[in-house]
């Protein structure tokens, strides 16, 4: 005997070839949501070429994550660890919170010439004016302002003023950031080794110039660091 625990409806197709669904559940939200976690799995990128294990559910997640609604993981934000951002904050270092709900865009290659006419999906934003204040103070007092990751970049990228100082923010971004660009908060930042034709690479040649990008991955690829989400980070000053 064939049992259904869960009915879905599709009601939309989304910019980045995904599906909007409507769900049917007879029960309370939280049954509903106990139901979603014992059926779906973690949503690692397709490029890890194998199955899930129960430790992705801890591993593909920062140790600061709070807000449930990404379908990636920030993967700068990996290499952090609770001794870590004590040891940060030891010596001074202040940190501000973002909310940026990755989508499945992220992953969408880069498949036209002009890059003007690439559509980013968009992503629901969150930046409180507690975050706002940290970094403004740190602008003012000419500190580092070191952005964790692309996501982080993306977010802060997209609620700037007119002075070039944060703002808080809650809504949607579709910002893609390519070359050139000029960077008005962040000064340095933490990110992983990306995909070609990637935005999240197109970002960092923004950043830090094409040329010192290509020779950081060259430096990389004959070094034999790790790729990708599970892999190594680069610090770009």
């Amino acid at each position: 005997m064939t049992t259904i625990s869960l009915v879905a409806e599709v009601i939309d197709n989304t910019t980045s070839r995904g599906r909007t669904l409507r769900f049917l559940y007879d029960g309370s939200y939280e049954e509903f949501r106990n139901k979603l976690t014992e059926l779906g799995e973690t949503p690692i990128p397709k490029y890890i070429n194998r199955d899930v294990t129960p430790e992705d559910a801890e591993r593909y997640q920062t140790i600061y994550a709070k807000e449930e609604g990404a379908v990636a993981a920030p993967t700068a934000g990996l290499h952090f660890s609770k001794h870590l951002l004590k040891k940060l904050e030891i010596k001074g270092v202040n940190f501000a919170e973002v909310t940026l709900h990755v989508g499945l865009g992220t992953f969408n290659p880069v498949e036209v010439e002009d890059l003007s006419k690439h559509k980013m999906d968009s992503e629901e934003l969150i930046i409180t004016q507690a975050t706002c204040d940290i970094v403004n103070e740190g602008k003012a007092k000419k500190k580092r302002i070191c952005a964790v990751g692309t996501t982080s970049m993306r977010a802060i990228e997209s609620s700037v003023s007119s002075a070039n100082t944060l703002n808080p923010y809650e809504g949607w971004t579709n910002k893609f950031i390519f070359p050139p660009h000029d960077f008005s908060i962040a000064n340095c930042m933490i990110t992983n080794f990306h995909t070609p034709k990637s935005t999240l690479l197109m970002m960092i040649s923004a950043f830090c110039g094409h040329d010192l990008m290509k020779k950081a991955y060259e430096e990389a690829i004959k070094e034999g660091y790790k790729f990708y989400s599970y892999g190594d980070a680069m610090l770009i000053l």
